[in-house]
């Protein structure tokens, strides 16, 4: 059994701990609540985007624009959301678990990962994969539209130069406080049979099939149109990852300090049990040497 000098050394130390993870979720809680008000907000305009460029290409009918295809390269551009700090249960390892066991493991040696979050960074850089020069790891902190638009505008550019043929997101879909759900979406080429709604059901394409007709022309209305799509559901993927690292953190900052107080309860137990078995020991050996004398 441990000395009560060793019990209550690990004792303190659990309470010095709690404290930080009582302080750490207090802090997440009021990030959450901003990111989360921010997610809200942001939320119908994205899927309203989403709706809107699915819907006018459905319309459209066939259409040939290098965007709706295929590229010539077999490389894949792969945005990787994840958080800069750790201490958030499996946010991070959910979503590289999306790039290293999901649809995309077994293309590993084409794949070109865009990692903006230091923790998916240093993941996959320790599994092997190949990591864009450009450090994005900043973003995450205070995204901005800008920001997103200019990730867009260089993978397009590597799109159009035939470097990349894909372009995938993965990032954490903000449901509610507790459900955060890892998501895998390809942005280019845009394929209504592949991608899904924002809010994870599937596209319904079925209802409207009247032509839609473009002024200016197609390729041209599309050219402007698809770089603003592709920016806007990186933009909307930023702030859901925001909200939905706060509210993983504060979970799991929230288990922690229960744990904590569970374990500090076991420990002044044990104390306590140690403490009499002292002072027992001490009357009987008093008893035994008063006996002794007399």
């Amino acid at each position: 059994m441990a000395s009560m000098r060793d019990i209550k050394r690990r004792k303190g130390s659990i309470q010095s701990t709690q404290q930080i993870t009582k302080a750490m979720k207090l802090v997440s809680t009021v990030k959450l609540q901003r990111s989360k008000a921010h997610a809200e907000q942001t939320k119908s305009y994205f899927s309203c985007m989403y709706d809107t460029v699915k819907s006018m290409i459905v319309k459209a009918g066939a259409l040939d624009h290098p965007y709706l295809k295929t590229g010539t390269s077999d490389k894949k551009a792969v945005i990787v959301i994840t958080s800069n700090r750790g201490l958030a249960g499996g946010y991070n390892s959910n979503v590289v678990k999306l790039i290293t066991r999901g649809e995309l493991a077994e293309k590993k040696d084409d794949l070109i990962i865009h990692a903006i979050g230091k923790k998916g960074r240093d993941l996959l850089a320790r599994a092997g994969y190949r990591i864009a020069d450009k450090d994005y790891s900043e973003v995450i902190e205070e995204p901005t539209y800008v920001e997103a638009m200019q990730l867009a505008k260089e993978l397009l550019k590597n799109y159009m130069d035939g470097e990349i043929g894909e372009i995938y997101l993965a990032y954490t879909y903000f449901k509610n406080t507790v459900v955060h759900e890892p998501k895998l979406l390809k942005l280019l080429p845009v394929s209504l049979e592949d991608e899904q709604e924002m809010n994870g059901e599937a596209a319904d394409t079925t209802d409207d099939k009247a032509m839609m007709n473009f002024e200016p022309e197609a390729d041209e209305a599309l050219s402007l149109i698809i770089p603003k799509y592709v920016a806007s559901l990186i933009y909307g993927a930023l702030i859901e990852a925001v909200a939905s690292e706060n509210g993983a953190r504060m979970q799991a900052m929230d288990s922690a300090t229960s744990n904590a107080e569970e374990m500090i309860g076991k420990l002044s137990l044990q104390y306590n049990r140690a403490r009499q078995g002292s002072i027992t020991q001490e009357l009987t050996e008093i008893i035994a040497g008063a006996e002794a004398i007399s």
